[in-house]
């Protein structure tokens, strides 16, 4: 049965606050600060225990190799002698953020009738450009099976971001739909990350209708305001649009494009004179997952906490529940220690419409999994991380033992 499935990134043992990621508030305004690994890890995992419980399907991807010695070596240094943001982007934990992983196009909306998983290349920041490797072994791993098609990254110096910049409006997740991949445009202050030419290539190697497949453009108002990515101020689900009033630089137009594509599209904008755009960014109201509750319960919006505590956003969530509006239940969730370097609960998972007979089982999460991974991960990962211990080569033995354990707990050691 296709339905959809939403795959977490495992928070890894080198999660630090280095502040590496331009345009991004929350990274940059907590750049220095001692992170928590172990807690960090710890939240992601109630997080999927929180959606297990709600009978979502759920899966996961392991950390990656970090520090990266072997892109060290590629800038001819090493971890003892390399500048210090050099180092700082080799421990990089980014990969946490699995809405960057990939863009996916469910097997209804492919010209194969295979699901389309394409890398992202993330060339756009220096420390998560060199994930895509990692990351691709992981999606041929666990999408092996004649179902999936896997493409590598789209090549430089074409910014891809992922699923982050994606949305899909569809009936049901198994029907036919509309896919959205909404691009950026530079020349302000911050970079903008996904580049038209990339999002173009993505839709004809998945083989798309393009008829069912817009191209849209992300404000610039939006990508300066610290929008580094769409799905910061909008996330869809079937056919559901839910959006900041800032979100594309031709709203109207915009608009009109989602309508005519996809008539029963129900947009839900939130105007900037409710929430401000610094609240929407603050609390990411919008990085939030947007899901379908079984037995017909119709829809519920995981958020972080921070909503809950941003005033404007709260009141405006709360009188949208009581109206008539598709989102019926709200379920904050504590994941402080991503928010802090700059994601949200949506940043932290891909979604994947797919059979999960399909899916190789030792991506998918149970219970009794989750179980396992909180034993290691409360066991192995470091407690704290301060800017200076990146030096330590103490902490690096540490936390590569730390991650092959829980490789060796998955029985994932080939990705060793």
């Amino acid at each position: 049965m296709i339905t959809e499935i939403n795959f977490d990134g495992i928070i890894g043992p080198t999660h630090n606050y280095a502040g590496l990621s331009r345009g991004n508030m929350a990274s940059a305004s907590n750049a220095g600060d001692v992170s928590q690994p172990r807690a960090a890890a710890l939240q992601g995992i109630d997080k999927m225990r929180h959606n297990v419980a709600l009978g979502l399907p759920q899966g996961f991807f392991a950390p990656l190799d970090r520090p990266d010695a072997a892109w060290l070596a590629a800038l001819a240094t090493d971890l003892d002698s390399a500048e210090a943001h050099l180092r700082a982007q080799a421990w990089s934990a980014s990969s946490m953020w699995a809405a960057n992983a990939a863009t996916v196009s469910p097997a209804p909306d492919s010209g194969d009738g295979k699901c389309h998983l394409t890398v992202a290349n993330l060339v756009t920041m220096p420390h998560r450009s060199h994930e895509w490797q990692g990351t691709l072994a992981q999606l041929r791993l666990a999408f092996a099976h004649p179902a999936f098609a896997v493409h590598g990254p789209v090549p430089a110096p074409f910014g891809d971001e992922g699923a982050a910049n994606h949305m899909r409006l569809c009936a049901g997740h198994d029907q036919p739909g509309v896919e959205i991949f909404v691009y950026g445009v530079g020349g302000g202050r911050f970079p903008a990350r996904q580049h038209l030419d990339a999002s173009k290539a993505i839709a004809r190697h998945h083989r798309l209708d393009p008829d069912r497949t817009l191209f849209i453009r992300q404000s610039d108002t939006a990508i300066q305001g610290g929008a580094f990515h769409n799905d910061v101020v909008a996330v869809a689900n079937e056919r559901v649009l839910f959006t900041h009033e800032t979100a594309f630089e031709d709203r109207a137009a915009a608009h009109a494009q989602i309508r005519a594509a996809f008539p029963e599209v129900e947009i839900v904008e939130v105007p900037a004179s409710a929430v401000s755009l610094p609240d929407a960014v603050k609390s990411y109201l919008f990085n939030a997952q947007l899901v379908s509750l079984p037995d017909d319960g119709g829809m519920g919006l995981i958020l972080p906490t921070e909503a809950r505590e941003t005033p404007s956003v709260w009141t405006w969530l709360e009188a949208h529940v009581a109206g008539n509006g598709p989102i019926r239940r709200l379920f904050p969730v504590d994941v402080r220690q991503s928010m802090a370097n700059g994601g949200g609960p949506a940043c932290l998972r891909l979604r994947v419409v797919a059979d999960p007979a399909t899916v190789d089982p030792r991506f998918m999460a149970d219970e009794a999994k989750l179980d396992r991974i909180a034993a290691v991960v409360a066991a192995h990962w470091p407690e704290a991380i301060a800017p200076g211990d990146l030096a330590s080569p103490a902490l690096t033995a540490d936390v590569r033992r730390a991650r092959g354990q829980l490789l060796a707990a998955l029985d994932l050691t080939e990705l060793e």
